[in-house]
């Protein structure tokens, strides 16, 4: 699986370690930046990850921020892309399987590197589900995503 993994100055560290240890797990990683701590704007790392996935480069995305709610709310102004912000790995699995969330985002300033790290493999080990109420109901977003006035 192709992993696109972007973030802000502040979630350097974090995307750095992810990329690399989920390198060493065998995925391919897409790194979109940024390359240091120096202040830089989550918006735009979202919108190179969003972009990213919708274009096929990569099937899933990790983007990381201080809290991973700004990230997750610019990542979700792009059409198609289902983004989640999640510190525990139930919710990482779990928003695969019943939302086929495609982006998950983390807070570096929220948790430490071994939940991080945790987390993102229950993201990416998992599937969506397919079952009728799941695909009915992402349909239903995806409607509210498209039939916006």
């Amino acid at each position: 699986m192709i992993v696109a993994v972007a973030g802000d100055h502040a979630g350097f560290d974090m995307k750095q370690m992810l990329a690399g240890a989920l390198a060493d797990e065998g995925y391919t990683i897409l790194d979109l930046g940024t390359n240091s701590r120096e202040p830089v704007d989550y918006p735009d790392y979202a919108r190179a990850l969003g972009q990213a996935i919708l274009s096929g480069r990569a099937e899933r995305g990790i983007l990381v921020c201080g809290s991973g709610v700004g990230a997750c709310i610019a990542a979700n102004k792009i059409k198609g892309i289902r983004a989640g912000t999640c510190h525990d790995t139930y919710s990482g699995h779990q928003g695969v399987e019943h939302d086929d969330m495609n982006v998950l985002c983390l807070g570096a300033r929220v948790i430490g590197m071994a939940p991080a790290l945790e987390i993102a493999r229950a993201f990416l080990a998992a599937r969506f589900s397919n079952e009728e109420r799941h695909v009915r109901r992402v349909a239903k977003t995806r409607d509210i995503e498209l039939n916006q006035r």
